[in-house]
Formats: C-alpha cells, sequence, structure tokens
C-alpha cells in the first residue's frame, strides 16, 4: 500500500526560510573594511556586550571557578568520549604510497588544517556539547590553532560552562563575541587571531548564511538549517519512549521538525495520543518550541512493511535516525542516509548530542544523501605527491604528450616532451599518436 500520512506536516524546514543573505553580505563587508572597530561596534548592537574580547588565562580561570564540580566532571567524561571517538577516526586516515608503473611512485598524505575557527551557540541554550564536540576534534586531528567563539549574555559574558569546556577541550582562543561579527572575526582574523582555514560548529540562520557567503575564502563543515530527527518504529516499540524521543528532539526550535516511520498504526495512534501530554510537561521555553515543532513540522507515516519504511527513511535522509525495531542488523546495512544512528531503544539521540562520543554537528534538510557529519576528517586535507626516475617517467610522459595534443594542449605536451628529449636524447618518440 502507499505510505498513509497519520499526521501531515503543514510546513517544512524551508518554509520558515527569509532572505538574511544582504543582512549578512552587509555585515561582513562592514567588518571587513572595518576591522576590529566594526565587529565590536556589531557585538555592542546584536549582543549588548561591551567586556572584553578575547579572554585572558583569568578570564578563563574566573569562569571555571563557578562551573560545579559535578558539571566538571560530566564534561571530562564526555570529553574523554569523544576524544577516544576522534582518535579511532583519524587512525583510519593513513599516509599512503603505491608504485604507478616501475620507476614512477605517487603518495597520499594527511595534513591537519592550520587555523580552525570553532562557533558554539549561547543563545537560547548554553551548547556545552558544542564546545566539546568541535575543539575536541580540532584538537585530534592535529590543527595548529583553535578558536572557540561563543555569543556572549550582556550581563556575564560567555556562560563560564562552555569557556570551561572550550579550554580543556583544547582551544587556544576563546572569543566572546556571536553572530556574523563572530564568525567574521574568525575568518578575516581580527584581534590577533590567524585567519581560520576551516569554521565548523552549529548555529542560528544568520551565522549559516555567513557560513555559506564565506564558502571557498574558507572551508566549512556544511551549510546547516534546523535540526531534524526521525524515528523507525515497528510494533515491539514503547510508544512512550518513541514519545518521548520525538518531544526531546523538537524542543531544539520551533521548525525542527520530527517524523514516526512505522509499520504498526496502533504504535503510531498510541505516540500521537501521547505526544500533546509530554510537551505540556516541558518547562515553558521549550514547550513552546517542541508545540509548535510538533503542530506544523511533525509527521507519522503508516507503511506497510521495513522494506517500505527504510526506503522512505533514505528519501527523508534524517540528521538524527533512531531505530526501535527487532533486527537491528538489518538496519544497520540497509538504511543508506542519515546523519548518525541510534539502533535499539537502549540508545538515543540526546546521547549523541551530550556524551556517547560520536559527533553531533551533522547535515540537515536532506543533506545526508551527500555528506556525513563533522569530524576529524573535516579538519584533514588529502593532498597527493609523487616523484619518479627518468625510465619510470619515460612511458607516463610519452602517454602525455600524446593526449594533451589530442586535446588542443600544446603547452602541456611539450612539458612532456623536453623531458624526453633531455633525458633520452638518442631515441625517437612517437608524440603526436600519428606514428
Amino acid at each position: 500500500m502507499p505510505r498513509v500520512y497519520l499526521k501531515k506536516a503543514t510546513l517544512t524546514a524551508k518554509s520558515d526560510a527569509s532572505d538574511v543573505h544582504a543582512t549578512v553580505q552587509t555585515i561582513l563587508n562592514d567588518i571587513e573594511t572595518g576591522g576590529d572597530a566594526a565587529a565590536l561596534g556589531y557585538a555592542a548592537k546584536f549582543d549588548k556586550y561591551e567586556g572584553p574580547v578575547l579572554l585572558t588565562p583569568e578570564d578563563i580561570a574566573a569562569a571555571a571557578a563557578k562551573v560545579p564540580q559535578k558539571l566538571k566532571d560530566d564534561i571530562a567524561f564526555a570529553h574523554d568520549n569523544v576524544r577516544r571517538f576522534a582518535e579511532t577516526q583519524k587512525s583510519t586516515m593513513q599516509d599512503v604510497e603505491l608504485e604507478i608503473v616501475p620507476g614512477l611512485i605517487a603518495g597520499q598524505k594527511t595534513i591537519p588544517c592550520q587555523a580552525a575557527g570553532c562557533y558554539v551557540p549561547g543563545g537560547r541554550y548554553s551548547h556545552v556539547a558544542s564546545a566539546i564536540m568541535t575543539v575536541t576534534t580540532a584538537k585530534v586531528a592535529g590543527c595548529k590553532h583553535i578558536t572557540a567563539c561563543s555569543p556572549p549574555r550582556a550581563d556575564e559574558g560567555v556562560a563560564p560552562a562552555i569557556i570551561y569546556a572550550a579550554n580543556i577541550c583544547g582551544a587556544d582562543e576563546i572569543l566572546s563575541m556571536g553572530g556574523v561579527q563572530g564568525v567574521a572575526a574568525m575568518t578575516f582574523g581580527l584581534f590577533g587571531l590567524p585567519k581560520a582555514d576551516i569554521l565548523v560548529g552549529p548555529g542560528n540562520q544568520f551565522v549559516a548564511e555567513a557560513k555559506r557567503i564565506l564558502f571557498g575564502r574558507v572551508g566549512i563543515d556544511m551549510i546547516a538549517g534546523p535540526t531534524d530527527s526521525l524515528i523507525l518504529a515497528d510494533a515491539t516499540a514503547d510508544p512512550f519512549i518513541v514519545a518521548t524521543d520525538l518531544v526531546g528532539q523538537a524542543e531544539h526550535g520551533y521548525n525542527s521538525p520530527v517524523w514516526l516511520v512505522t509499520d504498526d498504526r496502533t504504535l503510531a495512534e498510541k505516540v500521537i495520543q501521547i505526544v500533546p501530554s509530554l510537551i505540556d510537561d516541558l518547562p515553558e521555553m521549550n514547550r513552546n518550541n517542541a508545540a509548535v515543532a510538533w503542530r506544523d513540522y511533525a509527521e507519522v507515516i503508516l507503511c506497510d512493511n521495513r522494506e517500505e519504511m527504510a526506503a522512505t527513511s533514505d528519501e527523508y535522509a534524517p540528521e538524527h535516525l533512531t531505530v526501535q525495531a527487532q533486527d537491528l542488523s538489518w538496519w544497520l546495512d540497509r538504511l543508506q542516509c542519515y546523519g548518525s544512528l541510534f539502533l535499539g531503544e537502549e540508545t538515543t539521540v540526546a546521547f549523541g548530542d551530550k556524551a556517547s562520543g560520536t559527533n553531533h554537528v551533522l547535515p540537515t534538510s536532506q543533506s545526508a544523501k551527500y555528506t556525513g557529519g563533522l569530524s576529524v576528517h573535516k579538519y584533514m586535507k588529502i593532498v597527493t605527491w609523487q616523484r619518479a626516475t627518468r625510465e619510470g617517467a619515460k612511458p607516463v610522459a610519452e602517454v602525455t604528450a600524446r593526449i594533451a595534443r589530442l586535446e588542443g594542449m600544446e603547452g602541456h605536451a611539450r612539458s612532456a616532451d623536453v623531458r624526453l628529449h633531455k633525458y633520452f636524447p638518442e631515441e625517437i618518440f612517437d608524440l603526436t599518436g600519428t606514428g
């Protein structure tokens, strides 16, 4: 049977897309021209903050003193998990070399970016976990300089827990500046910072647009939209846990889609029944976000079988994908398009968001069809090299000359010719392909 929508979204993440491009472009232009002073002007305007921009060791120590020991222990736990997982990822990247033909050796070398700029949101929520995810992976990758940037609050600056987390994870500088002005400061190398080679980390639509505009001048992890989550569940799933996980992700923002895909109508109907009461039980800000997200963006989709469920999931290509169903190995082998996968009731997106070790900076808005999330690999350049003996260069030069002339690229052909004539002056070569 075709999919049945027991609940259909009235809006999508793109429905709310407003034209912020002109605003962001203006700010970037002003700051690139006006430098530190322009950035400070925008910080005063948008952040309502006029305190220190680059935190000193004394500022960091003062912030650390405000963080309870239990929270420090929790940050250390999460940092250790993220670090060890990132180290394992890095171990999969190796320098290699291969003798292509006798005497011609080509190789691959991995080189980390020199300077990374890590954006850590600090508006509605203090995203301690984002500091851990972005700074730790940059450190493991081997970036020589890491700047952590986070929006300050008017009365206190950057949240102390964010400062503490960024510091212990390896940030070389902590920039107390948010939004487009923070991104610009890292990109343009303001306040004595090195110019960032890569910008990473989540942010609001203005931060995302700034990264989009700057891409090319700097690398970026991805252009992120509102966070989204999909749950695949069969009749064995616990409807209360399914509903709780949906609501937990809907609280991210009013336009954060959550989707349930199932082959069991009874489960679907129970989840639809349970969700409103779970939303009502949240604190006010969380409740407001989740209520609108569920009302306008959520979907509950009934499929005929698990293959149809998997196909639906791959079409949606969610940022977060949870499977609460039998035969988890089948799902792991079958599913293709997701940012991060959570298999079984015993794990949940919240684990990945905060502390389990996998990274929570993930592709949204169906971009999981072509990319994965943040990892050490994002900070690494894979470059190639080659060297050759004169004998090893000989057959390659002959073929290069003939292909280049076929393409009409005479200058390329002569770069090959000159070597053949120098190294083998007594030989006659067919360098045109005409015999």
